[in-house]
């Protein structure tokens, strides 16, 4: 027996701080880590096999480069405008359409608020909002699904950004803030950037400065969340932090009203973005050419039989 209890680490890089320590990692943390490299590691494998070449744009960038560039080169490699989001109907479409984009570029996007396909084991976003796995055949991103919506998109420009520069790691990003890395504050600044372009809103602002409504009126522009554009205002010191912290705690009280209320999500839905299209799509490639026993292709999904099969067929391929 051991004197006092092994104490657990993260495998990657941990950016989430408690008076400037690193925090514990829970079991279910470290749980869904690994169960993401089990699905990476399988990916780069198939991947290699079928010929994939590097993904240029992992580790491209560096941390004294201006954010600006860095976001330039994410719109870049995602095919996007820089005012891509404007063109869309709502924030919401933005989200979806954001995470099918990196998808398209090679990266695995996974968004899931439980462990493995566990509902009973929800995750906690007081613990983490996300985490990266930096790898150049196949980068895995993955956003804490208990997250309110409207941070989940800037939670995702900041681990793409990740991979920009070639870190991996987990992030908290309480109150959408960065802890004290250089890491974390150039991600932000560069997700920020790649959401809603300065320039455009300086060219905005002062046509809904003295609006009380701002925020939600940026939100309409630029296809972000109110959330988001308030957390712009932020960085371009439009407002002061006591402005941005008042409105995020109020939006953050009316969603946990709104959810208290709800009777939950699509089972389906969830499964999209729970395995992801990429890599849900590849995983069925391999089973039809039998290069994967369906037996591997339910430990890797976490699907079972007829909802794998279910699961498969609703893929459209």
């Amino acid at each position: 027996m051991l004197e006092t209890p092994p104490e657990d680490r993260l495998p990657i890089p941990d950016f989430r701080t408690v008076t400037g320590q690193p925090r514990r990692p829970s079991p279910d943390l470290l749980e869904t880590v690994q169960i993401m490299q089990r699905r990476q590691d399988w990916m780069r494998e198939f991947l290699l096999e079928e010929g994939q070449e590097p993904l240029e744009f992992v580790g491209a960038a560096d941390v004294k480069d201006a954010p600006e560039e860095a976001a330039s080169a994410m719109r870049e490699a995602l095919d996007l405008t820089d005012g891509w989001a404007g063109e869309l109907r709502t924030w919401d479409g933005a989200l979806r359409m954001l995470r099918h984009c990196i998808e398209d570029a090679g990266i695995m996007v996974v968004v899931s608020g439980v462990v493995g396909n566990n509902s009973h084991r929800p995750l906690d976003v007081d613990e983490f909002r996300g985490f990266v796995l930096v790898d150049r055949i196949a980068p895995l991103v993955f956003v804490n699904g208990r997250d309110a919506r409207c941070a989940q998109m800037f939670t995702l420009a900041h681990e793409l950004a990740h991979i920009w520069v070639g870190e991996e790691g987990v992030s908290n990003l309480r109150r959408l803030q960065p802890v004290e890395s250089s890491v974390e504050k150039f991600c932000n600044r560069a997700a920020a950037e790649f959401l809603v372009p300065a320039r455009l809103l300086q060219a905005r602002w002062q046509s809904v400065a003295s609006h009380p409504d701002r925020f939600n009126l940026l939100a309409r522009m630029f296809k972000v969340s109110a959330v988001v554009a308030a957390r712009r205002a932020l960085d371009l010191e439009y407002i002061t932090r006591d402005e941005f912290f008042g409105f995020y705690d109020d939006q953050m009280a009316a969603i946990r009203s709104r959810r208290r209320k709800s009777d939950g999500g699509h089972f389906w839905n969830t499964q999209g973005v729970r395995i992801g299209h990429l890599f849900g799509s590849t995983v069925a490639r391999a089973v039809w050419a039998g290069r994967l026993l369906y037996r591997d292709a339910y430990q890797l999904t976490g699907l079972h039989g007829k909802t794998f099969d279910n699961y498969v067929a609703g893929l459209g391929l």
